[in-house]
């Protein structure tokens, strides 16, 4: 199957459209030092159904070691009263130092919250977050096997498309 890749960028916080929506039963909050496990199940919660396969099988310890890099913050939100932890959503950000820049590296919600503006409010959440770190730009990248909204509400937000690439996957 042929997967298009798409890179997309800020390079100014004017640059970017915030979409903070009313949600007051979710709280977003940096998880400092989950343990291998929680982080297992958030990555496979929300990426499953998009085919996040890269850490699917990351032992416990790559999964320490990923997460006390100091370049990775993660952030998860969460409904509160839900079972299953309630999570509605997360992202990570990734520092690059080569370029100064923040990468949004991961960013999902969970089918539950598809339909209600919520995409919209995390990623207002994520790019605000990012920014906090002084990079000189933040990026992303998105492809044809993520939720079909995902790459309309990159460019609604005021990302721009820098890089496109195809390739195969099985």
């Amino acid at each position: 199957m042929k997967v298009t890749r798409t890179y997309l960028e800020l390079h100014d916080r004017g640059q970017f459209k915030a979409a903070f929506g009313d949600f007051p039963d979710i709280a977003i909050a940096r998880a400092k030092r989950p343990s291998p496990e929680l982080y297992r199940q958030w990555y496979r919660t929300v990426g499953e159904a998009f085919h996040w396969r890269d850490r699917w099988d990351w032992t416990d310890q790559e999964i320490a070691a990923h997460l006390a890099d100091p370049a990775i913050e993660l952030f998860v939100a969460s409904r509160s009263g839900e079972a299953s932890n309630g999570l509605a959503g997360w992202y990570e950000l990734r520092r690059v130092a080569d370029d100064e820049s923040v990468e949004i590296a991961y960013f999902g919600i969970v089918a539950a919250e598809f339909g209600r503006g919520f995409g919209k409010h995390l990623l207002s959440s994520a790019v605000r977050d990012a920014w906090a770190l002084a990079p000189h730009r933040v990026w992303l990248h998105t492809c044809t096997l993520d939720h079909p909204n995902a790459l309309p509400n990159y460019i609604a937000r005021g990302f721009t498309p820098y890089r496109t690439e195809t390739y195969e996957v099985d």
